[in-house]
């Protein structure tokens, strides 16, 4: 059995009706618990929701990084009332992303730096509501927002860990995030045979260093690549990894469920 710790079903893409379906999906594959994200204040009720209304679903809170802009300056008192609902696991999507052109009114500069002061917020919510903090990072060219994020999270590696989601390699960049005692998670992405720095990475970490994520509804892995991807597609993710680690599915299974356990605090059975 594998989780999929990272997936987006308040997404517009997913109906509502839809979604007893999408989980039970999931769970005739062996995805027995699914992590849903919220990514702006709007998200984050609907994100409880379906982390009520399904047992296998947990869910995260937090402010993407291309939220920013439109999240008020006041947002900290409302997103700490929505993490301390008992199925809030972590606190994220946060991070920093520097692929994304500013918005209108917006320099660059000034953008980052609202990414930056809401990914050190995220981290002080998370050191005091115990949680840990999921991280995006994302830039044109280079690897600027994953060396920024890291250096933030420096601050906090002593009580907070930080997953990397969506790693895309290369290993240099996994190797100081473990340092840290952070970890990592792989996507689709470690299907497709041209994304050689990311298989790498998934092949060089060691076990009990990352985890399992769809990230859907983007970026289906082969064979659905380019279709909206939903949580059942995490087989493909383990089976694609697994392969290029040389183990078994089971070895697989037992070491990231370990992680996934530790990252989110939760029991075997939840």
């Amino acid at each position: 059995m594998f989780t999929d710790s990272h997936c987006h079903l308040a997404s517009h893409k997913f109906s509502p009706d839809e979604l007893p379906t999408i989980v039970n999906n999931a769970q005739a594959v062996g995805i027995h618990r699914m992590v849903t994200l919220a990514t702006s204040l709007e998200d984050c009720p609907d994100n409880i929701a379906i982390a009520e209304q399904f047992p296998q679903v947990h869910c995260a809170i937090g402010i993407h990084p291309c939220d920013v802009h439109s999240t008020p300056d006041d947002y900290l008192s409302t997103l700490r009332n929505y993490a301390q609902h008992p199925k809030c696991v972590a606190i994220g999507e946060t991070g920093l992303d520097y692929f994304h052109p500013a918005p209108d009114g917006w320099s660059d500069a000034d953008y980052h730096q609202r990414q930056r002061l809401f990914l050190k917020q995220h981290f002080e919510l998370a050191q005091q509501l115990n949680k840990n903090v999921v991280i995006h990072t994302r830039d044109r060219s280079g690897a600027q927002s994953l060396h920024d994020a890291v250096e933030i999270y420096k601050d906090f590696a002593h009580s907070v860990q930080a997953v990397f989601h969506c790693f895309l390699g290369p290993w240099e960049n996994a190797q100081a995030i473990l340092d840290l005692g952070g970890l990592v998670s792989f996507t689709g992405i470690s299907t497709f045979k041209s994304a050689q720095d990311c298989i790498e990475a998934a092949t060089l970490a060691p076990a009990g260093t990352f985890m399992l994520e769809t990230d859907s509804p983007y970026l289906a892995p082969t064979p659905h690549r380019g279709k909206r991807n939903e949580p059942a597609f995490t087989s493909h993710i383990a089976n694609a990894i697994a392969n290029a680690r040389n183990e078994s599915i089971e070895q697989l299974a037992q070491h990231t469920e370990q992680t996934v356990n530790q990252f989110f605090k939760l029991s075997s059975n939840t």
